[in-house]
Protein backbone atom coordinates (compact mmCIF):
# COMPACT_ATOMS: atom_id res chain seq x y z
CA UNK A 1 0.00 0.00 0.00
CA UNK A 2 2.91 2.36 0.67
CA UNK A 3 4.26 2.35 -2.87
CA UNK A 4 1.02 3.54 -4.55
CA UNK A 5 0.59 6.25 -1.90
CA UNK A 6 4.21 7.40 -2.29
CA UNK A 7 3.78 7.47 -6.05
CA UNK A 8 0.59 9.50 -5.76
CA UNK A 9 2.23 11.95 -3.36
CA UNK A 10 5.15 12.29 -5.75
CA UNK A 11 2.76 13.17 -8.57
CA UNK A 12 0.44 15.52 -6.67
CA UNK A 13 2.99 17.19 -4.39
CA UNK A 14 1.54 19.73 -1.97
CA UNK A 15 -2.00 19.08 -3.25
CA UNK A 16 -1.84 15.46 -2.09
CA UNK A 17 -3.02 15.78 1.56
CA UNK A 18 -6.25 17.59 0.72
CA UNK A 19 -7.06 15.55 -2.38
CA UNK A 20 -6.37 12.35 -0.45
CA UNK A 21 -8.75 13.48 2.29
CA UNK A 22 -11.47 14.25 -0.27
CA UNK A 23 -11.09 10.77 -1.78
CA UNK A 24 -11.02 9.11 1.63
CA UNK A 25 -14.20 10.83 2.81
CA UNK A 26 -16.12 9.22 -0.06
CA UNK A 27 -15.78 5.90 1.75
CA UNK A 28 -18.49 7.18 4.07
CA UNK A 29 -21.02 6.71 1.26
CA UNK A 30 -19.99 3.06 0.89
CA UNK A 31 -20.16 2.42 4.65
CA UNK A 32 -23.66 3.90 4.91
CA UNK A 33 -24.77 1.95 1.84
CA UNK A 34 -23.53 -1.18 3.60
CA UNK A 35 -25.54 -0.15 6.65
CA UNK A 36 -28.70 0.03 4.55
CA UNK A 37 -27.89 -3.43 3.21
CA UNK A 38 -27.54 -4.67 6.80
CA UNK A 39 -30.97 -3.23 7.61
CA UNK A 40 -32.48 -5.11 4.67
CA UNK A 41 -31.33 -8.39 6.26
CA UNK A 42 -33.56 -7.71 9.27
CA UNK A 43 -36.43 -5.68 7.78
CA UNK A 44 -38.34 -6.27 4.55
CA UNK A 45 -38.12 -3.16 2.36
CA UNK A 46 -40.06 -2.23 -0.72
CA UNK A 47 -38.19 -0.74 -3.64
CA UNK A 48 -39.58 2.70 -2.85
CA UNK A 49 -38.58 2.44 0.81
CA UNK A 50 -35.11 1.20 -0.10
CA UNK A 51 -34.55 4.06 -2.55
CA UNK A 52 -35.87 6.65 -0.08
CA UNK A 53 -33.62 5.39 2.72
CA UNK A 54 -30.58 5.26 0.41
CA UNK A 55 -31.18 8.78 -0.94
CA UNK A 56 -31.75 10.28 2.52
CA UNK A 57 -28.78 8.56 4.15
CA UNK A 58 -26.46 9.50 1.27
CA UNK A 59 -27.61 13.11 1.49
CA UNK A 60 -26.80 13.11 5.21
CA UNK A 61 -23.34 11.69 4.48
CA UNK A 62 -22.80 14.34 1.79
CA UNK A 63 -23.56 17.12 4.29
CA UNK A 64 -21.42 15.52 7.00
CA UNK A 65 -18.53 15.08 4.54
CA UNK A 66 -18.67 18.75 3.54
CA UNK A 67 -18.51 19.86 7.17
CA UNK A 68 -15.90 17.23 8.03
CA UNK A 69 -13.62 18.24 5.15
CA UNK A 70 -13.81 21.86 6.22
CA UNK A 71 -12.70 20.85 9.72
CA UNK A 72 -9.94 18.57 8.36
CA UNK A 73 -8.59 21.30 6.06
CA UNK A 74 -8.49 23.73 9.01
CA UNK A 75 -6.57 21.20 11.11
CA UNK A 76 -4.19 20.68 8.18
CA UNK A 77 -3.47 24.41 7.74
CA UNK A 78 -0.31 24.52 9.95
CA UNK A 79 1.37 22.16 7.46
CA UNK A 80 0.81 24.51 4.49
CA UNK A 81 4.09 26.50 4.78
CA UNK A 82 6.10 23.27 4.69
CA UNK A 83 4.00 21.89 1.82
CA UNK A 84 4.64 25.09 -0.16
CA UNK A 85 8.39 24.60 0.19
CA UNK A 86 9.28 26.64 3.28
CA UNK A 87 11.39 23.92 4.86
CA UNK A 88 12.92 25.19 8.11
CA UNK A 89 12.88 23.79 11.63
CA UNK A 90 9.78 25.70 12.75
CA UNK A 91 7.65 24.82 9.72
CA UNK A 92 8.82 21.20 9.79
CA UNK A 93 7.73 20.75 13.42
CA UNK A 94 4.40 22.47 12.73
CA UNK A 95 3.79 20.32 9.64
CA UNK A 96 4.66 17.10 11.43
CA UNK A 97 2.40 17.88 14.38
CA UNK A 98 -0.48 18.84 12.08
CA UNK A 99 -0.18 15.76 9.85
CA UNK A 100 0.56 13.22 12.58
CA UNK A 101 -2.09 14.62 14.91
CA UNK A 102 -4.78 15.01 12.23
CA UNK A 103 -6.62 11.69 12.87
CA UNK A 104 -6.83 12.22 16.64
CA UNK A 105 -7.75 15.91 16.42
CA UNK A 106 -10.39 15.19 13.79
CA UNK A 107 -11.84 12.40 15.92
CA UNK A 108 -12.10 14.72 18.91
CA UNK A 109 -13.67 17.49 16.83
CA UNK A 110 -16.19 15.43 14.86
CA UNK A 111 -17.22 12.44 17.02
CA UNK A 112 -20.06 14.20 18.86
CA UNK A 113 -21.11 16.15 15.77
CA UNK A 114 -21.31 12.91 13.77
CA UNK A 115 -23.79 11.53 16.28
CA UNK A 116 -26.00 14.58 15.90
CA UNK A 117 -25.80 14.79 12.09
CA UNK A 118 -25.86 11.10 11.18
CA UNK A 119 -27.21 8.89 13.89
CA UNK A 120 -30.42 10.59 15.04
CA UNK A 121 -31.70 11.92 11.68
CA UNK A 122 -31.17 8.61 9.85
CA UNK A 123 -32.74 6.47 12.59
CA UNK A 124 -35.69 8.86 12.87
CA UNK A 125 -36.25 8.98 9.10
CA UNK A 126 -36.23 5.19 8.75
CA UNK A 127 -38.60 4.81 11.70
CA UNK A 128 -41.07 7.22 10.12
CA UNK A 129 -40.61 5.86 6.60
CA UNK A 130 -41.31 2.28 7.67
CA UNK A 131 -44.00 3.21 10.19
CA UNK A 132 -42.23 1.41 13.03
CA UNK A 133 -43.24 1.59 16.71
CA UNK A 134 -41.25 3.80 19.11
CA UNK A 135 -38.96 1.00 20.22
CA UNK A 136 -38.01 0.51 16.57
CA UNK A 137 -36.32 3.91 16.73
CA UNK A 138 -34.15 2.70 19.62
CA UNK A 139 -33.20 -0.47 17.74
CA UNK A 140 -32.37 1.53 14.61
CA UNK A 141 -30.41 3.98 16.75
CA UNK A 142 -28.31 1.10 18.10
CA UNK A 143 -27.82 -0.40 14.62
CA UNK A 144 -26.86 2.95 13.12
CA UNK A 145 -24.47 3.45 16.04
CA UNK A 146 -22.66 0.22 15.18
CA UNK A 147 -22.33 1.29 11.54
CA UNK A 148 -21.22 4.78 12.56
CA UNK A 149 -18.58 3.40 14.97
CA UNK A 150 -17.24 1.22 12.17
CA UNK A 151 -17.10 4.23 9.84
CA UNK A 152 -15.30 6.39 12.41
CA UNK A 153 -12.67 3.72 13.05
CA UNK A 154 -12.21 3.12 9.32
CA UNK A 155 -11.81 6.85 8.68
CA UNK A 156 -9.29 7.17 11.54
CA UNK A 157 -6.97 4.43 10.29
CA UNK A 158 -7.22 5.40 6.62
CA UNK A 159 -6.47 9.01 7.55
CA UNK A 160 -3.32 7.78 9.33
CA UNK A 161 -2.39 5.67 6.31
CA UNK A 162 -2.75 8.36 3.63
CA UNK A 163 -0.67 10.87 5.62
CA UNK A 164 2.33 8.54 5.96
CA UNK A 165 4.05 9.43 2.65
CA UNK A 166 4.04 13.11 3.64
CA UNK A 167 5.15 12.35 7.20
CA UNK A 168 8.07 10.31 5.84
CA UNK A 169 9.33 13.42 4.03
CA UNK A 170 8.61 15.80 6.91
CA UNK A 171 10.36 13.57 9.45
CA UNK A 172 13.60 13.96 7.52
CA UNK A 173 13.54 17.71 8.33
CA UNK A 174 12.68 17.31 12.01
CA UNK A 175 15.18 18.31 14.70
CA UNK A 176 16.17 15.69 17.23
CA UNK A 177 14.02 15.50 20.35
CA UNK A 178 10.76 16.76 18.83
CA UNK A 179 7.76 16.02 21.06
CA UNK A 180 5.65 13.25 19.51
CA UNK A 181 3.27 12.86 22.42
CA UNK A 182 1.17 16.03 22.17
CA UNK A 183 -1.84 14.48 20.37
CA UNK A 184 -0.97 10.82 20.40
CA UNK A 185 -3.37 7.92 20.78
CA UNK A 186 -1.70 4.96 22.50
CA UNK A 187 -1.62 1.70 20.59
CA UNK A 188 -3.42 -0.06 23.45
CA UNK A 189 -6.41 2.30 23.14
CA UNK A 190 -6.52 1.70 19.39
CA UNK A 191 -6.66 -2.06 19.88
CA UNK A 192 -9.20 -1.97 22.72
CA UNK A 193 -11.48 0.40 20.81
CA UNK A 194 -11.21 -1.27 17.41
CA UNK A 195 -11.43 -5.01 17.99
CA UNK A 196 -14.73 -5.02 19.95
CA UNK A 197 -16.42 -2.90 17.27
CA UNK A 198 -15.19 -5.29 14.58
CA UNK A 199 -16.58 -8.21 16.60
CA UNK A 200 -19.97 -6.51 16.95
CA UNK A 201 -20.36 -5.57 13.28
CA UNK A 202 -19.18 -9.02 12.20
CA UNK A 203 -21.58 -10.77 14.57
CA UNK A 204 -24.57 -8.73 13.41
CA UNK A 205 -23.81 -9.35 9.73
CA UNK A 206 -23.29 -13.09 10.25
CA UNK A 207 -26.52 -13.36 12.23
CA UNK A 208 -28.48 -11.54 9.54
CA UNK A 209 -27.02 -13.67 6.76
CA UNK A 210 -27.74 -16.87 8.71
CA UNK A 211 -31.52 -16.32 8.54
CA UNK A 212 -32.25 -14.78 5.13
CA UNK A 213 -35.87 -13.66 4.88
CA UNK A 214 -36.66 -14.85 8.42
CA UNK A 215 -35.02 -12.22 10.62
CA UNK A 216 -37.02 -9.31 12.00
CA UNK A 217 -36.05 -5.87 13.25
CA UNK A 218 -36.45 -7.08 16.82
CA UNK A 219 -33.82 -9.71 16.04
CA UNK A 220 -31.42 -6.88 15.16
CA UNK A 221 -31.76 -5.45 18.66
CA UNK A 222 -31.18 -8.86 20.24
CA UNK A 223 -28.20 -9.56 17.98
CA UNK A 224 -26.60 -6.23 18.88
CA UNK A 225 -27.03 -6.90 22.60
CA UNK A 226 -25.62 -10.43 22.28
CA UNK A 227 -22.62 -9.37 20.19
CA UNK A 228 -21.92 -6.48 22.56
CA UNK A 229 -21.99 -8.89 25.49
CA UNK A 230 -19.62 -11.28 23.71
CA UNK A 231 -17.36 -8.46 22.50
CA UNK A 232 -16.90 -7.04 25.99
CA UNK A 233 -16.54 -10.37 27.83
CA UNK A 234 -15.06 -13.32 25.96
CA UNK A 235 -13.66 -11.34 23.02
CA UNK A 236 -12.52 -8.48 25.24
CA UNK A 237 -10.37 -10.86 27.27
CA UNK A 238 -8.71 -12.07 24.08
CA UNK A 239 -8.31 -8.46 22.95
CA UNK A 240 -6.54 -7.58 26.19
CA UNK A 241 -4.23 -10.58 25.86
CA UNK A 242 -3.45 -9.65 22.25
CA UNK A 243 -2.77 -6.06 23.29
CA UNK A 244 -0.36 -7.17 25.99
CA UNK A 245 1.47 -9.54 23.66
CA UNK A 246 2.11 -6.58 21.36
CA UNK A 247 2.52 -3.75 23.84
CA UNK A 248 4.76 -5.36 26.46
CA UNK A 249 7.66 -5.99 24.02
CA UNK A 250 7.20 -2.43 22.71
CA UNK A 251 7.27 -1.14 26.29
CA UNK A 252 10.50 -3.08 26.91
CA UNK A 253 12.00 -1.53 23.78
CA UNK A 254 10.95 1.94 24.91
CA UNK A 255 12.59 1.51 28.32
CA UNK A 256 15.75 0.11 26.75
CA UNK A 257 15.89 2.99 24.28
CA UNK A 258 15.77 5.52 27.13
CA UNK A 259 18.63 3.73 28.86
CA UNK A 260 20.70 3.76 25.66
CA UNK A 261 20.00 7.49 25.29
CA UNK A 262 21.37 7.89 28.82
CA UNK A 263 24.59 6.10 27.78
CA UNK A 264 23.89 2.57 29.06
CA UNK A 265 25.13 0.26 26.28
CA UNK A 266 24.91 -2.86 28.44
CA UNK A 267 21.11 -2.92 28.35
CA UNK A 268 19.44 -5.85 26.56
CA UNK A 269 15.80 -6.38 25.63
CA UNK A 270 14.40 -9.83 26.51
CA UNK A 271 13.41 -11.76 23.38
CA UNK A 272 10.11 -13.32 24.51
CA UNK A 273 8.41 -14.27 21.24
CA UNK A 274 9.10 -15.64 17.78
CA UNK A 275 7.02 -13.04 15.92
CA UNK A 276 8.06 -9.65 14.54
CA UNK A 277 8.39 -8.14 18.03
CA UNK A 278 10.85 -10.89 18.94
CA UNK A 279 12.85 -10.22 15.77
CA UNK A 280 12.78 -6.50 16.57
CA UNK A 281 14.08 -7.14 20.09
CA UNK A 282 16.90 -9.32 18.77
CA UNK A 283 17.82 -6.68 16.18
CA UNK A 284 17.75 -4.00 18.87
CA UNK A 285 20.17 -6.01 21.00
CA UNK A 286 22.53 -6.41 18.03
CA UNK A 287 22.33 -2.66 17.40
CA UNK A 288 23.15 -1.85 21.04
CA UNK A 289 26.17 -4.17 20.91
CA UNK A 290 27.35 -2.26 17.83
CA UNK A 291 26.75 1.09 19.53
CA UNK A 292 28.69 -0.11 22.57
CA UNK A 293 31.62 -1.15 20.39
CA UNK A 294 31.51 2.20 18.60
CA UNK A 295 31.46 4.06 21.92
CA UNK A 296 34.46 2.07 23.15
CA UNK A 297 36.29 2.88 19.92
CA UNK A 298 35.37 6.52 20.35
CA UNK A 299 36.69 6.51 23.91
CA UNK A 300 39.89 4.79 22.79
CA UNK A 301 40.22 7.22 19.87
CA UNK A 302 39.68 10.17 22.20
CA UNK A 303 42.45 8.86 24.45
CA UNK A 304 44.93 9.27 21.58
CA UNK A 305 43.32 12.32 19.99
CA UNK A 306 41.77 15.39 21.60
CA UNK A 307 38.04 14.67 22.27
CA UNK A 308 36.86 17.70 20.29
CA UNK A 309 39.05 16.68 17.37
CA UNK A 310 37.82 13.09 17.67
CA UNK A 311 34.20 14.27 17.44
CA UNK A 312 34.99 16.34 14.37
CA UNK A 313 36.77 13.45 12.66
CA UNK A 314 33.76 11.20 13.35
CA UNK A 315 31.40 13.82 11.89
CA UNK A 316 33.48 14.95 8.89
CA UNK A 317 35.78 12.00 8.17
CA UNK A 318 39.48 11.46 8.68
CA UNK A 319 40.66 13.90 6.02
CA UNK A 320 40.32 17.42 7.44
CA UNK A 321 41.37 19.68 4.60
CA UNK A 322 44.36 21.90 5.26
CA UNK A 323 43.52 25.55 5.90
CA UNK A 324 45.40 28.67 6.91
CA UNK A 325 44.25 29.82 10.33
CA UNK A 326 45.34 32.26 13.01
CA UNK A 327 46.16 30.37 16.22
CA UNK A 328 48.07 30.59 19.45
CA UNK A 329 50.54 27.82 20.14
CA UNK A 330 51.67 26.85 23.62
CA UNK A 331 54.76 24.71 24.17
CA UNK A 332 55.42 23.16 27.60
CA UNK A 333 58.67 21.43 28.50
CA UNK A 334 59.90 19.82 31.73
CA UNK A 335 63.31 21.15 32.75
CA UNK A 336 66.00 18.65 33.61
CA UNK A 337 63.85 15.68 32.68
CA UNK A 338 66.60 14.04 30.64
CA UNK A 339 68.76 13.70 33.74
CA UNK A 340 65.79 12.29 35.68
CA UNK A 341 65.11 9.76 32.93
CA UNK A 342 68.73 8.59 32.90
CA UNK A 343 68.69 7.71 36.60
CA UNK A 344 65.13 6.28 36.68
CA UNK A 345 63.52 3.10 35.40
CA UNK A 346 61.38 3.18 32.28
CA UNK A 347 58.19 2.52 34.24
CA UNK A 348 58.99 5.37 36.63
CA UNK A 349 59.62 7.74 33.72
CA UNK A 350 56.31 6.81 32.08
CA UNK A 351 54.46 7.12 35.39
CA UNK A 352 55.91 10.59 36.01
CA UNK A 353 55.05 11.79 32.49
CA UNK A 354 51.51 10.40 32.64
CA UNK A 355 50.92 12.03 36.02
CA UNK A 356 52.19 15.34 34.64
CA UNK A 357 50.03 15.20 31.52
CA UNK A 358 46.97 14.09 33.52
CA UNK A 359 47.16 17.45 35.26
CA UNK A 360 47.79 19.79 32.36
CA UNK A 361 45.87 18.30 29.39
CA UNK A 362 42.43 18.85 31.04
CA UNK A 363 43.42 22.49 31.51
CA UNK A 364 44.02 22.87 27.77
CA UNK A 365 40.69 21.26 26.93
CA UNK A 366 38.75 23.27 29.52
CA UNK A 367 40.26 26.49 28.16
CA UNK A 368 39.23 25.69 24.59
CA UNK A 369 42.47 24.23 23.20
CA UNK A 370 43.77 20.74 22.59
CA UNK A 371 46.96 18.77 23.11
CA UNK A 372 48.19 18.47 19.55
CA UNK A 373 51.41 16.56 20.12
CA UNK A 374 53.44 14.96 22.90
CA UNK A 375 57.20 15.27 22.35
CA UNK A 376 58.85 13.20 25.06
CA UNK A 377 58.80 15.51 28.08
CA UNK A 378 57.20 18.32 26.06
CA UNK A 379 53.69 19.10 24.89
CA UNK A 380 52.37 21.21 22.03
CA UNK A 381 48.99 22.82 22.74
CA UNK A 382 46.97 24.61 20.06
CA UNK A 383 44.19 27.17 20.49
CA UNK A 384 42.10 28.22 17.47
CA UNK A 385 42.28 25.02 15.38
CA UNK A 386 40.54 22.89 14.31
CA UNK A 387 37.72 24.90 15.92
CA UNK A 388 38.12 28.60 15.26
CA UNK A 389 37.86 31.00 18.20
CA UNK A 390 38.65 34.73 18.20
CA UNK A 391 39.95 34.73 21.80
CA UNK A 392 42.58 32.04 21.19
CA UNK A 393 45.40 34.19 22.63
CA UNK A 394 43.59 34.85 25.92
CA UNK A 395 42.62 31.18 26.19
CA UNK A 396 46.20 30.02 25.65
CA UNK A 397 47.69 32.52 28.11
CA UNK A 398 45.03 31.67 30.70
CA UNK A 399 45.84 27.98 30.29
CA UNK A 400 49.60 28.63 30.59
CA UNK A 401 49.17 30.62 33.81
CA UNK A 402 46.97 27.90 35.28
CA UNK A 403 49.45 25.17 34.29
CA UNK A 404 52.28 26.98 36.08
CA UNK A 405 50.18 27.31 39.25
CA UNK A 406 49.08 23.66 39.13
CA UNK A 407 52.65 22.41 38.65
CA UNK A 408 53.93 24.60 41.49
CA UNK A 409 51.31 23.24 43.90
CA UNK A 410 51.67 19.60 42.78
CA UNK A 411 55.46 19.31 42.49
CA UNK A 412 57.04 22.29 44.25
CA UNK A 413 60.76 22.44 43.52
CA UNK A 414 60.84 18.79 42.48
CA UNK A 415 59.73 19.54 38.93
CA UNK A 416 60.15 22.79 36.99
CA UNK A 417 58.67 23.68 33.63
CA UNK A 418 59.06 26.27 30.92
CA UNK A 419 56.24 27.47 28.66
CA UNK A 420 56.55 29.42 25.44
CA UNK A 421 53.49 31.01 23.83
CA UNK A 422 53.34 32.44 20.32
CA UNK A 423 50.53 33.57 18.01
CA UNK A 424 50.34 33.72 14.25
CA UNK A 425 49.24 31.96 11.06
CA UNK A 426 49.66 28.21 10.60
CA UNK A 427 48.49 25.54 8.19
CA UNK A 428 46.13 23.20 10.07
CA UNK A 429 44.90 19.86 8.71
CA UNK A 430 45.50 16.13 8.52
CA UNK A 431 48.74 14.88 7.01
CA UNK A 432 50.15 11.41 6.57
CA UNK A 433 49.99 8.37 4.34
CA UNK A 434 49.95 4.60 4.25
CA UNK A 435 46.82 4.52 6.38
CA UNK A 436 48.37 6.69 9.11
CA UNK A 437 47.03 10.23 9.49
CA UNK A 438 47.64 12.95 12.04
CA UNK A 439 46.03 16.32 12.62
CA UNK A 440 48.78 18.87 13.02
CA UNK A 441 49.66 22.53 12.67
CA UNK A 442 52.66 23.58 10.59
CA UNK A 443 54.32 26.95 10.41
CA UNK A 444 56.77 29.41 11.89
CA UNK A 445 54.42 30.06 14.83
CA UNK A 446 54.94 26.49 16.05
CA UNK A 447 58.72 26.71 15.98
CA UNK A 448 58.63 30.16 17.54
CA UNK A 449 56.74 28.78 20.55
CA UNK A 450 59.36 26.07 21.08
CA UNK A 451 62.20 28.60 20.74
CA UNK A 452 60.52 30.96 23.20
CA UNK A 453 60.25 28.08 25.67
CA UNK A 454 64.01 27.55 25.25
CA UNK A 455 64.56 31.19 26.24
CA UNK A 456 62.81 30.56 29.59
CA UNK A 457 65.80 28.43 30.56
CA UNK A 458 68.03 31.51 30.17
CA UNK A 459 65.76 34.09 31.80
CA UNK A 460 64.60 31.84 34.64
CA UNK A 461 60.95 32.51 33.82
CA UNK A 462 58.37 29.76 33.77
CA UNK A 463 56.30 31.48 31.07
CA UNK A 464 57.18 33.79 28.22
CA UNK A 465 54.94 35.12 25.45
CA UNK A 466 55.77 36.90 22.22
CA UNK A 467 54.85 40.44 21.25
CA UNK A 468 52.44 38.96 18.68
CA UNK A 469 50.54 37.18 21.44
CA UNK A 470 50.50 40.18 23.78
CA UNK A 471 48.99 42.36 21.06
CA UNK A 472 46.07 39.93 20.67
CA UNK A 473 45.21 39.82 24.37
CA UNK A 474 41.89 41.34 25.36
CA UNK A 475 42.55 40.83 29.08
CA UNK A 476 45.47 42.04 31.18
CA UNK A 477 46.19 38.72 32.96
CA UNK A 478 47.95 40.60 35.78
CA UNK A 479 50.30 42.64 33.61
CA UNK A 480 53.50 41.84 31.72
CA UNK A 481 57.18 42.46 32.30
CA UNK A 482 59.32 42.93 29.16
CA UNK A 483 62.40 40.77 28.74
CA UNK A 484 65.48 41.49 26.63
CA UNK A 485 64.87 40.99 22.93
CA UNK A 486 66.26 37.79 21.45
CA UNK A 487 67.28 36.71 18.01
CA UNK A 488 65.31 33.59 17.13
CA UNK A 489 66.19 31.26 14.29
CA UNK A 490 64.23 32.11 11.15
CA UNK A 491 63.46 35.66 12.32
CA UNK A 492 65.05 38.63 10.55
CA UNK A 493 64.48 40.88 13.55
CA UNK A 494 64.93 40.37 17.24
CA UNK A 495 61.79 39.28 19.10
CA UNK A 496 60.39 41.04 22.14
CA UNK A 497 59.26 38.65 24.89
CA UNK A 498 57.19 39.22 28.03
CA UNK A 499 56.89 37.46 31.38
CA UNK A 500 53.70 37.62 33.47
CA UNK A 501 54.00 39.78 36.57
CA UNK A 502 51.59 37.41 38.36
CA UNK A 503 54.27 34.70 38.39
CA UNK A 504 57.31 36.83 39.15
CA UNK A 505 59.06 36.76 42.54
CA UNK A 506 60.63 39.94 43.87
CA UNK A 507 62.04 42.08 41.06
CA UNK A 508 65.35 40.75 39.81
CA UNK A 509 67.76 41.72 37.12
CA UNK A 510 67.61 39.64 33.99
CA UNK A 511 70.93 39.26 32.28
CA UNK A 512 71.81 38.80 28.65
CA UNK A 513 70.42 35.76 26.94
CA UNK A 514 72.92 33.11 25.84
CA UNK A 515 71.94 33.00 22.17
CA UNK A 516 73.92 29.84 21.39
CA UNK A 517 72.29 27.94 24.22
CA UNK A 518 68.84 29.11 23.13
CA UNK A 519 69.45 27.79 19.63
CA UNK A 520 70.73 24.45 20.98
CA UNK A 521 67.71 23.97 23.25
CA UNK A 522 65.29 24.96 20.48
CA UNK A 523 66.92 22.62 17.97
CA UNK A 524 66.50 19.71 20.39
CA UNK A 525 62.79 20.43 20.66
CA UNK A 526 62.18 20.95 16.93
CA UNK A 527 63.42 17.46 16.13
CA UNK A 528 60.34 16.14 17.94
CA UNK A 529 57.98 18.77 16.60
CA UNK A 530 58.91 18.38 12.98
CA UNK A 531 57.51 21.89 12.39
CA UNK A 532 58.28 24.12 9.44
CA UNK A 533 60.99 26.65 10.03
Amino acid sequence: MRKPLRWTYGKLGRRYPRLALVAQFQLGHIVVLGGVGLLSLYQALSTRQLVAIVVFSQAVVLIENAIGLRVAFRLLAPADPWLRGQRDQRTSVAAWQALAGLPVRFLRNRSRMALALNLVPVALFITLELGLPWYGFLILLAGAGVVLAYGIILRFFIMELIMRPVLERVSGDLPLGVDIGAVRMPLGIKLLATLPVINVITGVIVSGLSHPGQAHLSNLGVDILVTLAVAFTISFELTVLLSRSILEPIHDLGEATERVKAGDYDVRVPVISTDETGELAASFNEMVVGLGERERLHEAFAAFVDPALADRVIEEGAHLAGEDVEVTVLFVDIRGFTAFAERSSASEVVRRLNGFYERIVPILIRRGGHANKFVGDGLLGVFGAPDRRPDHADCAVGAALEIVEIVRRAYGEELRIGIGVSSGPVMAGTIGGGGRLEFTVIGDTVNTASRVEAVTRQTGDELLITEATRCLLERDHGGWEPRPTVQLKGKAERVQLYAPRALLPAAAEVGEVDQARVEADAARTEVGLGGAG
